[in-house]
């Protein structure tokens, strides 16, 4: 890995925060609307108001994957005190299909960042078989070391991360 600081996850502090390292294997596609997320990508609340599309890539139908939508920044990236926010994951995803052939576990949530610009990081683990995976009891402070741990996931075949912070005029001080 020669260029491991050139690479995005790491630039963005996804790698350390979050994830160990770890090499992408598998083509993992985000779309909200007309736009793609790419890593480091400004998104505003209002572009990613509703649920994405996810496509997976690989080549083998009987291989599951789970996804996980995580703020690491919650409530602001100055004092991370719910990271890591919890706003969607699905599992039991089929390769080669997208998250809507997969298992809604916890619903998506709107990202609505008040402080700062929040990174919002997407999380491809690969399963073992088909399993149960259990909602946790509130979405702050997951930990996706510790899911991963606990479900005996495979470590993660792909991640992709876009940044969000509060639009202009939705409220907050006026200055006359």
């Amino acid at each position: 890995m020669a260029c491991s600081s050139r690479n995005p996850l790491v630039v963005g502090r996804v790698i350390g925060d979050i994830l160990d390292p770890f090499e992408s294997s598998i083509p993992l596609q985000i779309t909200y609307g007309n736009r793609n997320v790419s890593n480091g990508c400004e998104l505003k609340p209002s572009q990613v108001a509703n649920q994405p599309q996810v496509s997976i890539g690989g080549n083998d139908p009987v291989i599951y994957y789970t996804l996980v939508l995580v703020d690491p920044d919650a409530p602001s990236p100055s004092y991370p005190s719910f990271r890591e926010y919890l706003h969607w994951m699905v599992t039991d995803i089929p390769a080669t299909t997208g998250a809507s052939f997969g298992n809604e576990v916890v619903s998506y949530e709107k990202p609505r960042p008040n402080l700062g610009i929040h990174r919002f990081v997407f999380v491809l683990l690969r399963q073992q078989c088909r399993q149960i995976v259990y909602a946790p009891g509130w979405r702050q402070n997951f930990n996706t070391r510790e899911f991963v741990e606990l479900y005996n996931l495979e470590l993660p075949v792909a991640a992709v991360f876009f940044n969000c912070q509060r639009e202009a005029g939705s409220g907050g001080r006026t200055f006359r």
